[in-house]
């Protein structure tokens, strides 16, 4: 059995405040994949006021062996409240910055794209000043439902490549590095003017060279924003770390991406899609883009 290092462990959380949050979501029938992915950060998140919101509900229509997310539910019919709902915790929590994912929904024809472009709206309205960030699933490779969700204008489309190529088939057998890639690229052409990030989770077997290869690629079609963490096994059922990645490794990425000219690189142990998004309105601030691209969708 692999121990984990002195580098992973975080503090307990102050369950008062993590409580308090827990509260909103529960009253307005809330998800957060903050929960449902068993993400380490949660107490530093909840403690600050924050979380990322699920959205559709926690059941999943594909079965990654590294994810937590529940596949062997059956997925909810869509809850046309979710999106008022979900705009009012916006609200309540006084968030600057949101995050909006979800898990993937093949059986809708659009891939839930339309209930992403509801939430948006209703989170724009309920809260003009709050920046958005979707993290969005690869909508099978739909990208008129991309359209749909860039329409309503999110400040920031995220899509998670996770892994390197190789191990695609055994850690994303329903998934396509080429089509990720797509979508990033789509992302970029139909709504120049959004942020385009993307994800990655080490310690399954890749090599240094192969993570770079990715950083390589996903600057090839423009990403902005890269982050890259440490895989964490949820439990004995699913795939096994192969290797805990030591925080000079992380760094060494960090400088690399940097130098390939992402415009933030998140790279640490603990480091997660999520994990400090609210970060990017500095970015925003640092790096305008033209309002005038926006009439472009």
């Amino acid at each position: 059995m692999t121990v984990k290092p002195e580098w992973l462990r975080v503090k307990a959380p102050q369950w008062q405040r993590v409580g308090s949050v827990k509260e909103i979501l529960r009253d307005l029938g809330l998800n957060t994949v903050c929960e449902e992915a068993s993400c380490p950060n949660i107490g530093e998140c909840f403690n600050a006021g924050t979380a990322t919101f699920l959205i559709m509900g926690p059941a999943c229509t594909r079965a990654c062996p590294y994810c937590d997310i529940d596949f062997e539910k059956k997925p909810q019919a869509l809850d046309p409240l979710e999106p008022l709902n979900l705009a009012e915790a916006v609200r309540r929590l006084k968030l600057n910055h949101v995050v909006v994912t979800a898990v993937n929904r093949d059986d809708l024809p659009d891939g839930g794209a339309t209930q992403f472009k509801r939430c948006i709206e209703e989170i724009h309205k309920a809260s003009p000043q709050t920046t958005i960030e979707v993290l969005i699933p690869d909508l099978c490779g739909n990208w008129d439902a991309l359209r749909i969700i860039l329409a309503a204008k999110p400040e920031v489309l995220n899509h998670n490549t996770e892994t390197v190529p190789r191990l695609y088939r055994r850690t994303r057998p329903q998934g396509d590095y080429t089509r990720s890639l797509s979508l990033l690229r789509q992302t970029r052409e139909i709504a120049p003017w959004v942020y385009t990030k993307s994800g990655i989770m080490v310690g399954l077997g890749e090599t240094d060279e192969e993570v770079r290869q990715v950083m390589r690629d996903l600057r090839g079609v423009d990403c902005d924003i890269l982050t890259i963490g440490q895989y964490l096994q949820p439990s004995q059922k699913h795939l096994g770390v192969q290797e805990f990645v030591t925080p000079d490794q992380f760094t060494a990425w960090r400088e690399y991406g940097e130098s390939l000219g992402y415009l933030q690189v998140v790279s640490s142990p603990l480091t997660r899609s999520s994990y400090h998004a609210e970060q990017v309105r500095e970015l925003m601030q640092r790096y305008p883009r033209s309002a005038d691209a926006i009439a472009s969708v």
